[in-house]
């Protein structure tokens, strides 16, 4: 992917791994407020390649977000934060409209995310489900991961305590061109 400039003036573009440290500052307060949930500082590094940035005009990071692939047609948005000198000036859906995009060029059909911003995520074209919607050999195979954001999205009671209100999501990618 290649960086591209909003109207803003402000830049977004794939993460680097220099990026890691001002990543995990902006996430820090959500993370403090439990509306994400703690990560390793080597999980940043290791999924790097799944987050785009915003930065202003002097490289000084505003958003983040991050795409993770569960299974051929599903992936989750993951770990979106905007500093708060940003937010409600567009950073959020450039980043989740960036990654939306991001999916429909890895052939992904749908796109889930397990969030407190119902609002902003349906105006995104995001709608709620209940149970998971996946076939049961799907399910299965998706129970073998250890990956957190996959025991979200399957519903299991063990990360409960992490979800607990949140709304879980998701969009069909023939909807996001609608929204």
């Amino acid at each position: 992917m290649k960086s591209t400039k909003l109207e803003s003036g402000l830049l977004i573009r794939p993460a680097r791994t220099s990026d890691v440290a001002a990543i995990r500052a902006l996430c820090q307060p959500l993370i403090d407020e439990r509306i994400l949930v703690p990560k390793d500082h080597v999980n940043y590094f290791e999924n790097i390649q799944e987050f785009m940035v915003v930065t202003d005009p002097d490289g000084t990071l505003a958003g983040c977000a991050a795409l993770h692939v569960f299974w051929e047609d599903l992936a989750e948005v993951r770990t979106v934060a905007t500093s708060a000198q940003f937010r409600r000036r567009g950073v959020g859906r450039a980043l989740i409209e960036s990654l939306l995009q991001r999916a429909k060029d890895l052939g992904v059909d749908r796109v889930f995310c397990l969030t407190f911003e119902r609002d902003f995520f349906a105006s995104l074209g995001f709608e709620q489900i209940t149970g998971t919607p996946v076939s049961p050999e799907v399910f299965v195979e998706l129970l073998r991961s250890q990956d957190e954001g996959t025991a979200e999205f399957l519903d299991l009671a063990r990360v409960k305590p992490n979800t607990l209100g949140n709304y879980r999501m998701m969009i069909s990618l023939g909807q996001a061109e609608n929204a």
